[in-house]
């Protein structure tokens, strides 16, 4: 099997792009794909140390927030929030590591969709900085975005997509035809 050492051009036109891979069913797992699940599970447990940050700087949170209407910290509403709050971001951690394995194993649409959360991450941080109201750190948001970044290089890879789509029939049929 011959390698195609030949650099890409740095711009391709999209028919070029959206051309089928191999389709291959036995294809092995390429780097990039394995990669990016395992930055995924990097975000997650990110996401897991980050709740727990903030389930101990909770009280500290909600007086800094409420300054002017002091708020208890033994008030049962502030514990339901925090509650309230970690659930909701458990939820999102357990969707994130469902997608991880997704991808790990293969699948096309979990692939898109991570994708299209780490965009859209990426483009929030963004627009936090570009407004002012977010300085990027390393403390804060610096590790994140680095790993949305290196999730989209991964998965966005040409060996990701070919594998993630390496069973799809639409794809066969298309080069059946043509």
């Amino acid at each position: 099997m011959s390698r195609d050492t030949t650099k890409r051009p740095a711009f391709e036109p999209a028919s070029e792009l959206a051309q089928a891979g191999p389709r291959d069913p036995r294809m092995r797992r390429p780097v990039p794909t394995t990669m990016g699940a395992a930055l995924v599970l990097l975000r997650v447990l990110a996401g897991i140390a980050w709740l727990i940050a903030l389930a101990a700087q909770w009280n500290d949170l909600i007086a800094e927030q409420f300054v002017e209407v002091p708020i208890d910290p033994d008030d049962p509403a502030v514990g339901a929030a925090l509650w309230f709050v970690l659930a909701f971001g458990g939820v999102l951690l357990l969707f994130d590591l469902v997608m991880a394995v997704l991808i790990y194993l293969g699948f096309n649409w979990p692939r898109i969709v991570v994708m299209v959360f780490s965009t859209l991450s990426i483009t929030g941080v963004f627009a936090a900085w570009w407004a002012g109201d977010q300085n990027i750190a390393l403390d804060q948001t610096l590790f994140t975005l680095a790993l949305d970044i290196l999730i989209m290089l991964a998965l966005s890879s040409r060996a990701a997509r070919d594998y993630a789509r390496r069973n799809d029939r639409r794809l066969a049929r298309a080069t059946a035809s043509a």
